[in-house]
């Protein structure tokens, strides 16, 4: 161990609150078999870790340290709770009694408590959008109001659902582990479908002052990775060639006020090339096996988008053809909505803003800010600059994210 001041052990233990919590807390969850206790034990290892590491240095391996630390402050909070009932005396038996180098076990070689806490989150037991919100909030750390504004609900009906989902998991004992593998199929649409919109969160964040939330997208593409280790299926491999080629852009997303870049004004030498071959790689193999599903569709979109060495020699073709597709496997508003803005950049503008039109005209999307933005564009593009800007306005109202507002701002002040 290696002394430190405090101002640097403080500095040190929030960044690695910021990195590993989430991955200690998962760990402790295992252990403790309680979010609450769990949760509870965690901050309480970080306490004392402000407290020790000064005196003590720092130790080799801080996430074990915690993790041991929150153990055995868990054992001492459910002493001070209890007069020693039976059910907490096989509690305390039970996590007394795991050896120290249990925190770093897992099954099936995945070296990973966060993944085993997505199939749990995700568990059939549970309600289909409280698995998302319990994941995001439990497995992510997002806030209840950051969750609620992505679902565009309330803070009290997302919380309502993180309860329940809690209660649920209690009162089943479902257990907190990766499922076996004759049950791993039934489980992956649902944990995929989480993964990606831990993505999205952090690809295109719902609200605050950064267009994205880096570790977020990162830790959504890692524990993917993990997953396709664990189950190589063609839909895992989708969902990772999708992420990696959005997340191939993030350098040209923004320039250095941290403005949003549309994908057509991009530096597309600031692409990562390493990201983009890879996920190319990942999209082939999946489109080689049938039935194509979701993600592999969406992956092989954004290829053409990568392979394009500009704007102007994008394959519209061939990408308003993959959303055909797309449509018959999942037939929603939002693939209408990226269908019709692909078409007007085949077809021009008239013809996407009539689709755009049509969608809004059945009452679908008129709380959807990218809507109202797509529209806007289409009408500037035609010179109808009274729709532009009415369109741009209702996007304005709707969004949570600052550089969005920027983005919207300078585009009414253009037409103006």
């Amino acid at each position: 161990m290696v002394q430190n001041s405090i101002d640097q052990i403080r500095g040190l233990l929030g960044e690695i609150y910021r990195k590993e919590s989430r991955r200690i807390f998962a760990t402790l969850i295992r252990l403790l078999g309680d979010f609450e206790i769990a949760e509870d034990a965690m901050h309480e290892a970080f306490s004392a870790a402000m407290e020790r590491w000064p005196a003590d240095g720092v130790p080799k391996n801080p996430r074990a340290w915690l993790v041991s630390a929150g153990r055995f402050k868990a054992i001492d909070q459910i002493r001070r709770r209890t007069k020693f009932e039976t059910s907490f005396e096989l509690l305390e038996e039970q996590i007394g009694n795991l050896p120290a180098e249990d925190a770093e076990s897992d099954d099936d070689g995945i070296e990973d408590d966060r993944l085993r806490l997505i199939f749990t989150c995700c568990h059939p037991a549970l309600a289909s959008e409280a698995r998302t919100a319990l994941t995001l909030r439990e497995v992510c750390g997002l806030t209840t109001e950051e969750i609620a504004r992505a679902f565009l609900t309330t803070p009290s009906t997302l919380a309502q659902r993180i309860v329940r989902a809690k209660a649920k998991i209690r009162e089943a004992h479902i257990p907190y582990q990766i499922p076996t593998r004759e049950d791993l199929p039934e489980r992956l649409d649902a944990v995929l479908q989480v993964i990606y919109l831990i993505f999205n969160e952090g690809y295109s964040a719902s609200s605050g002052e950064s267009l994205t939330k880096s570790d977020l997208s990162n830790e959504a593409i890692r524990l993917c990775r993990l997953l396709l280790e664990l189950l190589p299926e063609s839909e895992v491999m989708g969902l990772l060639a999708l992420m990696l080629l959005h997340e191939s852009r993030r350098s040209a997303r923004t320039n250095s006020n941290g403005d949003l870049i549309l994908l057509e004004d991009q530096d597309r030498s600031l692409w990562n090339r390493d990201m983009i071959n890879e996920g190319i790689v990942l999209v082939e193999k999946a489109l080689s096996s049938q039935p194509v599903g979701l993600y592999s569709i969406q992956a092989a979109i954004s290829a053409v988008h990568a392979e394009a060495a500009t704007p102007s020699v994008t394959d519209w073709s061939e990408i308003v053809s993959l959303y055909d597709l797309l449509l018959q496997v999942h037939p929603t508003p939002i693939v209408e909505l990226n269908r019709a803005v692909a078409i007007a950049m085949r077809d021009g503008p008239l013809a996407g803003l009539n689709l755009i039109d049509a969608i809004m005209a059945r009452g679908d999307l008129s709380d959807y800010h990218l809507a109202h933005s797509a529209r806007g564009e289409l009408c500037r593009r035609l010179g109808r600059t009274n729709d532009a800007m009415a369109s741009y306005k209702r996007a304005l109202s709707l969004t949570q994210q600052e550089p969005e507002r920027r983005f919207l701002e300078r585009r009414l002040r253009q037409l103006e």
